[in-house]
Parts: C-alpha cells; sequence; structure tokens
C-alpha cells in the first residue's frame, strides 16, 4: 500500500520540466474563438535593455494570477508580451560598447549604428523574456512583439500621421526639458523632482543712468547672461518708479526693459524677478505676454555658448558676444566663476541657503536645463478631455479604488503640450520631410523626385509615443484585423503608478482617438518593492535583490508565493531574502501533506468523494463545507483585484484547516479502523480536497500543483493548466457543522495550552471533565476521538457533583467548562522544584532589569529606543512572573 514519494520537494526537477511541457502543448496561446468570451492582458513592455528585477517579477505575477485564474473559468485568454526599444537606455547602452573600443556613434554614422544598436539586440535583447519564462509567466510566445517591429513601425507613422493631419502635432521654438548627458529633450513626466540643498544669490543689477541699483534673486546666476528682461508683481506699486528705466544685466551690459506680470510673487527675495525666455519655463510665459526676446546662452551639453544667439519672434536674430572667461565652461563652473565676478564687481549683496525642487532626467539622473529648441510637440488638451471623461464616468477603474482618481484628475486637467521629439538615432523616425525652401511635408515615403531633393527629419519620437499604442498595435492595427476585433479592448493593465502619466494615461487618449474605444477596463496599481528598511531598491544603494538568486535558492514558487503573500491591494512591500522562506516552507508544506495521502493511498486516487457522501464523518462535512467558502474566497479575492485576499484564503484554508486539523482528524481512520468503507471515504475526500486545493492555488504557485495534481488526475484529465476552476458546491456548505466545529477547535486548542501553562508533559495522558448543557455534551462525546487525539485525553467526562475544581485547571470555551484535575496530571515534587527555580529565574531577571531602569545615567544617555526595548523586557518577565506564581499558589497553597 502506499506510493513511493520523494520526502523532500525538489524544485528543480519540476519547474523547467513542467514549462517545457506546457510551451510544448502551445497551452498559453490565443486564438480568436467566437465560442468563448475573450480576456486580455497586454504585459507592460521591459526595455530591451532590462533585466529582470523584484518589480518585474511582482507585476507579472500579478499578471500571471489573473490570466491562469481566467484560462481555467474558460476564457480565451491572451497574456500579450512583449519588449520596448528604450530609446535612451538602449542607446546609451551601446555607446558606451563603442566608448571601450575608443570610437563614438559618429564615427560609424547613423546607418552602421542603428545596425550595431539591432545587433546589440537580437544578441541580448531576449534576456528579460528568457526570465519571465522562469517566474512561470503563461504569455502567448507565439505573439510576442517588440515596439520597433515592422508592424508596430508602421502604426507609429499611421498615427503622427493622422495627428499632424488632424492639427494636433506641431513643430515649434519651444521650452524644452534638456538633457546635457544624453543630448536630448524629454518630456515633462520624464523629469524628477528632487529638493536640493542649493543657495540662493542676491545680485545687484544696475539701473542705467543712476546710481540706483535692485536686486535681484536668483538660484541659477549663470543664466543671466540669457536676461532679457527685469519683472515685477502688478501689486507692488513701491517698484512703479522704476518703470520705463533700463537695467543693466552684469557682464554682457545687455540694458533691458522693467515689465510687470501676474506670475511675480512680491514676496520672494527682493520683488524682482530676473526673466530668461530661453532658459526657464514660467519665463518664457512671460516673455510671450510681453514679446520679449530670447537669448540662448547655453550649448545643448550644458557648457556656456562662444556667442549667445538672440531670437525675436521666434526667428534667429544674431550672434551676442560673452567674455571669453565664461566661453566653453560647464553650466555648473560658470556659475563659480560668475559668483566670484561679482564679489570683485561688488554687485553680490549676499549668498543663503536655500532648500529647492530640481528637475532631474529620469535616465541619467543629472539636473535637466530648462531649454530653447525647435521641438515637436503634440496638443494634448482635446485628447485629455474624453480620456479623463471615461475614468470619471467609471468605464475604466483604478484599483485600489479611490487612490489614484484625483491624482490623475490633476494631471489630466493641468496637462501640457508633450514634447515627442528626441535628439537620438535609434526609434521611429519622424516621418517629416524638408526641401531647400524649408517646406515641410509629413508622410512614410520620402517624397523626394529628380527635380527636387526632400531631406527626412534626424530626429526619433519618445518611446512613449510608440508605446502608447501598444494595447491595439500589436494586435495589428491600423489593419482591422480578427484579433483587433475579438481581443481589443483588453481587460486589465497591471502597472505601476509611477508610469500613470507616462503610459497609462497615453494609452486611454490613444485608445479613444484611434481605436473609439477605451484600451482597457481596468487599472491595477501594484505597490514598489522595498528592501526591509523600506527603501526603494536601487543600484547605487545596493539594496537589490536579484529575483533569479531566489528562484535558484528557493523556487520560482516560492519567490511567486512570498511576494504576493507580503503585498496587500496597492501596498509596497518590505522584503529581504530570507522573505522567501515564507514561500519555501508553504511549498514543503503542500508537499509534505500530498506525500502524507500519497503513503496511505492504493495505487489508483478516488477523488470522486460525493459517492462516499452517506458515510461521511462530522469532520469529512466539515472540511467539504469550509473547502466551498474557500473556493468563494480565493475567486472573489481575483475578481475583485485582492490577489492576496485571494492568496490569504486557501493558504489558511490549507495549512489551518486541511493539514492541521482534518489530516490529523482521519489518521485514527487510515491507521486505527478496520472498518474498509471508513478508510475510503477519508482518502476520497482527502484526495478531493488536496487536488481541489492544488487548481486554487495554481494561479500562485503553477509548477508545484502541477506536479502534484498530475499524481491525482483521472486518465481523461491532461494538465491543471487548462482544467476548470472548482465550482463552489451550495448544498455541501453546512453552517451548522462549521460552527459546532469552531467549538471542537477552540475547545481542544484551550485544553493543548492549558497542559502547556501547567507544564503537563506531552506524551502524558490526562482526564478532562467538562460542564455543558445536552446540545454541546453530544456534540463533545461524538468527537471525543479526536480530543483524545490531538489534547491527549483519556477520559472526557461530564463534571461530578463532588468534583473540587479549586484542585483543577479551568478553561471555558463558548460558556462550556473543561477542568483538568492538576493533582493527577502532574508530578507534584518534580512541578514544585520546577516552579520554585523559575520563579527565582525570573525573580533576578526582574531585579536586574529594574536595576537598570531606575539608573538615571543609563535613561539619559541610552537612545529612547534602548529605553523602551528595556521597559517590554520588564513587562513581558513580570507577565510570565505572575503565571507562574499563580500556578504555584494554585498547586501548593502559597506564594513561593
Amino acid at each position: 500500500m502506499g506510493k513511493e514519494i520523494p520526502k523532500v520537494y525538489d524544485p528543480k526537477k519540476v519547474e523547467n520540466k513542467w514549462y517545457d511541457h506546457w510551451l510544448q502543448k502551445r497551452y498559453f496561446h490565443a486564438e480568436v474563438n467566437p465560442r468563448k468570451k475573450p480576456f486580455t492582458i497586454v504585459i507592460p513592455p521591459p526595455n530591451v535593455t532590462a533585466n529582470l528585477h523584484m518589480g518585474h517579477a511582482f507585476n507579472n505575477t500579478i499578471q500571471d494570477i489573473l490570466i491562469r485564474y481566467h484560462r481555467k473559468l474558460g476564457y480565451e485568454t491572451l497574456w500579450l508580451p512583449g519588449t520596448d526599444h528604450a530609446g535612451i537606455a538602449t542607446q546609451s547602452v551601446v555607446e558606451r560598447e563603442l566608448l571601450k573600443e575608443g570610437k563614438s556613434r559618429y564615427d560609424l554614422g547613423r546607418e552602421k549604428f542603428v545596425e550595431k544598436v539591432w545587433e546589440w539586440k537580437e544578441k541580448h535583447g531576449s534576456t528579460i523574456i528568457h526570465q519571465l519564462k522562469m517566474m512561470g509567466a503563461s504569455c502567448d510566445w507565439d505573439r510576442e512583439r517588440f515596439t520597433l517591429d515592422e508592424g508596430l513601425s508602421n502604426a507609429v507613422q499611421e498615427v503622427f500621421i493622422r495627428l499632424y493631419n488632424k492639427g494636433l502635432i506641431y513643430k515649434g521654438l519651444r521650452i524644452v526639458n534638456w538633457d546635457p548627458a544624453s543630448a536630448t529633450a524629454l518630456a515633462d513626466d520624464e523629469v524628477e523632482h528632487k529638493e536640493v540643498q542649493g543657495k540662493l544669490y542676491h545680485i545687484r543689477y544696475k539701473v542705467k543712468d543712476s546710481d540706483e541699483y535692485i536686486v535681484v534673486a536668483t538660484t541659477r546666476p549663470e543664466t543671466l547672461l540669457g536676461d532679457t528682461a527685469v519683472a515685477i508683481a502688478p501689486d507692488d506699486m513701491e517698484k512703479y518708479h522704476l518703470l520705463g528705466k533700463k537695467i543693466i544685466i552684469p557682464f554682457v551690459n545687455r540694458e533691458v526693459e522693467l515689465v510687470v506680470d501676474d506670475h511675480v510673487d512680491k514676496e520672494f527675495g527682493s520683488g524682482f524677478v530676473k526673466v530668461t525666455p530661453a532658459h526657464d519655463p514660467n519665463d518664457f510665459e512671460i516673455g510671450q505676454r510681453h514679446q520679449l526676446p530670447m537669448v540662448l546662452m547655453l550649448d545643448k551639453d550644458g557648457k556656456v555658448l562662444h556667442r549667445c544667439l538672440l531670437f525675436k519672434d521666434g526667428e534667429y536674430v544674431e550672434e551676442l558676444p560673452i567674455p571669453d572667461y565664461l566661453a566653453g565652461k560647464d553650466r555648473f563652473e560658470a556659475r563659480e566663476i560668475i559668483v566670484e565676478k561679482l564679489k570683485e564687481m561688488g554687485q553680490l549683496e549676499k549668498v543663503e541657503p536655500h532648500v529647492h525642487s530640481v528637475g532631474h532626467s529620469y535616465r541619467s539622473k543629472v539636473p535637466i536645463e530648462p531649454y530653447l529648441s525647435v521641438q515637436w510637440f503634440v496638443k494634448m488638451k482635446p485628447l485629455a478631455e474624453k480620456a479623463l471623461k471615461v475614468v470619471k464616468e467609471g468605464k475604466i477603474k483604478f484599483h485600489p479604488e479611490g487612490r489614484f482618481e484625483k491624482t490623475y484628475e490633476h494631471w489630466m486637467t493641468h496637462i501640457r503640450d508633450w514634447c515627442i521629439s528626441r535628439q537620438l538615432w535609434w526609434g521611429h523616425r519622424i516621418p517629416a520631410w524638408y526641401n531647400e525652401k524649408g517646406e515641410v511635408k509629413v508622410c512614410k515615403e520620402d517624397p523626394s523626385t529628380p527635380d527636387e531633393k526632400w531631406t527626412r527629419d534626424p530626429d526619433v519620437l519618445d518611446t512613449w509615443f510608440s508605446s502608447q499604442l501598444w494595447p491595439f498595435s500589436t494586435l495589428g492595427w491600423p489593419d482591422d484585423t480578427p484579433e483587433l476585433k475579438y481581443f481589443y479592448p483588453t481587460d486589465v493593465l497591471v502597472t505601476g503608478p509611477d508610469i500613470i502619466f507616462f503610459w497609462v494615461a497615453r494609452m486611454i487618449m490613444a485608445g479613444l482617438e484611434f481605436m473609439h474605444e477605451i484600451p482597457f477596463k481596468h487599472v491595477y496599481f501594484n505597490g514598489i518593492v522595498r528592501d526591509e528598511q523600506g527603501r526603494k531598491m536601487s543600484k547605487s544603494l545596493g539594496n537589490g535583490i536579484d529575483p533569479l538568486d531566489m528562484i535558484e535558492q528557493y523556487s520560482a514558487d516560492a519567490v511567486r508565493f512570498t511576494l504576493i503573500m507580503l503585498s496587500s491591494e496597492g501596498q509596497d512591500i518590505n522584503l529581504g531574502e530570507r522573505s522567501f522562506e515564507i514561500g519555501r516552507n508553504f511549498s514543503n508544506k503542500v508537499w509534505n501533506a500530498f506525500r502524507f495521502l500519497a503513503m496511505n493511498s492504493d495505487q489508483r486516487w478516488d477523488t470522486d468523494f460525493q459517492k462516499y457522501e452517506a458515510h461521511f464523518t462530522f469532520e469529512d462535512r466539515w472540511i467539504v463545507s469550509r473547502f466551498q467558502k474557500a473556493i468563494e474566497g480565493v475567486s472573489q479575492g481575483i475578481e475583485n483585484f485582492r490577489v492576496n485576499d485571494a492568496l490569504n484564503a486557501i493558504y489558511h484554508f490549507f495549512w489551518d484547516e486541511y493539514c492541521d486539523w482534518y489530516l490529523e482528524m482521519i489518521k485514527r481512520r487510515l491507521y486505527q479502523s478496520n472498518n474498509e468503507i471508513e478508510r475510503k471515504t477519508a482518502l476520497s475526500v482527502a484526495a478531493y480536497i488536496m487536488k481541489s486545493s492544488m487548481e486554487l492555488l495554481h494561479p500562485f504557485i503553477p509548477f508545484i500543483t502541477e506536479e502534484i495534481w498530475q499524481n491525482l488526475r483521472s486518465e481523461e484529465e491532461e494538465s491543471i493548466v487548462i482544467s476548470p476552476w472548482p465550482e463552489v458546491k451550495k448544498s455541501l456548505i453546512n453552517e451548522q457543522i462549521e460552527e459546532q466545529m469552531r467549538f471542537v477547535q477552540e475547545a481542544i486548542s484551550a485544553i493543548r495550552n492549558l497542559r502547556a501553562e501547567m507544564n503537563v508533559q506531552p506524551a502524558q495522558k490526562i482526564n478532562v471533565y467538562y460542564s455543558a448543557n445536552a446540545g454541546r455534551s453530544q456534540l463533545i462525546q461524538t468527537n471525543r476521538a479526536h480530543f483524545a487525539a490531538l489534547a491527549k485525553v483519556e477520559t472526557l467526562s461530564p463534571l461530578p457533583e463532588n468534583f473540587d475544581r479549586a484542585e483543577a485547571g479551568v478553561v471555558v470555551v463558548q460558556s462550556t467548562e473543561f477542568f483538568i484535575p492538576l493533582r493527577e496530571a502532574l508530578d507534584l515534587d518534580k512541578e514544585k522544584e520546577r516552579l520554585q527555580k523559575e520563579i527565582k529565574r525570573l525573580e533576578g531577571l526582574e531585579k536586574s532589569c529594574l536595576a537598570k531602569l531606575n539608573n538615571e545615567n543609563f535613561l539619559q544617555k541610552a537612545p529612547e529606543k534602548v529605553v523602551q526595548a528595556e521597559r517590554n523586557k520588564l513587562a513581558n518577565i513580570q507577565e510570565n512572573l505572575d503565571k507562574v506564581r499563580r500556578n504555584y499558589e494554585k498547586l501548593f497553597g502559597s506564594k513561593s
């Protein structure tokens, strides 16, 4: 009897085996199937340069749970995978490789450099896809896409041309966020704002033909080279006497006007604000309102130009001189030189510390430079209005609900035009062409003729311009494909809240504009994975945990299980390497439960438990009822995007109820009963629960569940991946049995706890008496075998009339009293000696703690955490001491 099952579960022998099997059987592949409802998720495409990190592991585990669940429900499930070309990041990687050879991209030229990047992508670009497979991701790998695929590139060109023809894309001279390190423009949401300890410089600007001067406060004194005005607030009447006078800009001796503008806060600094339209977005707006000229004083690499460039009415006019000692200097070096020169000139009034927000490039991490540049832009307000409306009306629901809607609304209401051109070579080339006359044509193909040469725009599009189309471009748009009709709109997007504007909002706008339909019905924002100290994991801190290392050490199932178990809806996770022991321990629990059944089963598993229903015992009816509740809990948790709740529902059922109670309760029937039908009934119910629990656990831990399920399946069944999700059988739910079992469990646990508290030896059998009404008495007697097995109870009897309650330990469970005669259960001489020693030990610890806490020197010098820890320690000692003294008094009549 019994099957040979390895004592220790070895995931290395299981995980690759089953994943290869699933791929071979093409269980993850989706087709247009009118007989089924579709369920679609598009993967947030990771950068082609990326390696799997814990954020990816967490995000993709959530997606896989949703997909595997709906696949088992019978949906035609498409989880569409792919990667993003990641313009800046990928170009930077390849440029660094070239630098090792002493070359730059300019040595190769554009065409050869792009070929080089494609070579790198083909060699290294599939790394993260392979790693996602190791996590168990059940994506439809036949449909894997890349944002520079031919089809997706065609969609990008089509979108650009349509928006241009509609007047929603334009080219203009505007202030943009410039990344000097990557030498490209960035969109507003690609800028990370950080609080920086800087300085506020108070500079004296002379008033022309006067000994008078004004004081201007600025955090960036180097930009005074580009000043074209000074502004005051409309309500700052004290300064109105200067209107009409010229202000002299230091170093360049440029004469500028004093203007009045609503943007100025008279309480900031002296109330005078320098206006540098070419190097500050707010100043640019002031310049537009007052028709000010614009002076560009920095080059694209963040260095001071040799000659400033003057623009009027959006057109380049002339060059302006700059002092030789500033030309070519880095912006921060120029700042130091200017400050020193201002001191020498007597025009630096004071410098004071100043904390302010500074924008940094999300890629290179260097401070961005507001920069006057000719770029391509998308008008966002017409697109944003519809995208805001569908969220406010609930057509797209955010999860967790109520946390991100206001943020989304604020951003969409205050949205600015999107700078979409990037000064890179890797990416989607802008489909705009120019002739010698400066005319523009926007089209896919080169419009050149033998008589007229047209040159293509050198810039590429922002990476997010292509990824905004991901939910429909990946399904064949702009062609009207069967896949597009069937799988769009998608059902769920799972992503981090940090890209709600980069990507989520833009996908909604693009979906509504080009598909006239929302791109997804639900957006689930997962939390951030942090280290044990709550810090965001990063390379600079060196606090990241490699998921692949954890898979190697603990298994993919353990990594998946731990990430979900430690999360709650939308909350961040604090994680250490040892956290994954949680997942490994659960896998071992599952395996041991299966092994226990296998060792007690016949060669053929019988999970058709209902044919034995007439022979069900109290515990059979209870566990079957509880399992129906577990199905409900897991199903509702996943449906409501509360995957942590879903996992907890099956985890607590399987560990706490099935393993710790039911399997223990049936051991008597398996080992001691001579009644074969009793034994078969217990094994059939246990096998049914085991197999069906694997179904509920499968979305979370797919590998071990398939391994066990394969041992339990019938001949006609194929794989747990495609087996049906368990259905709740309402007729099997028995609230009365569940309530009665709660009483039995509480009673057994209370007796166990009392035994432990009174130091009754584990193997010592005890007599227990109870005081209960007739119904409870019958319930206790029905389950006396469980009290005997699980609480080592020899006899379980109603309380005699002459029973001496003073000589017994007592616990009360739901108004029923249970008594243990202590003098029967204990060796009193040994117990007296033990209790005396324990009292003496605890009194010594109490004395030591009190001495420390009564020491003023300790209280004053020790950190508050240390003092509080000592107080907690004392409280714990005193609580234990009280318990031991009470036990001594109960047994021996007086305190030690």
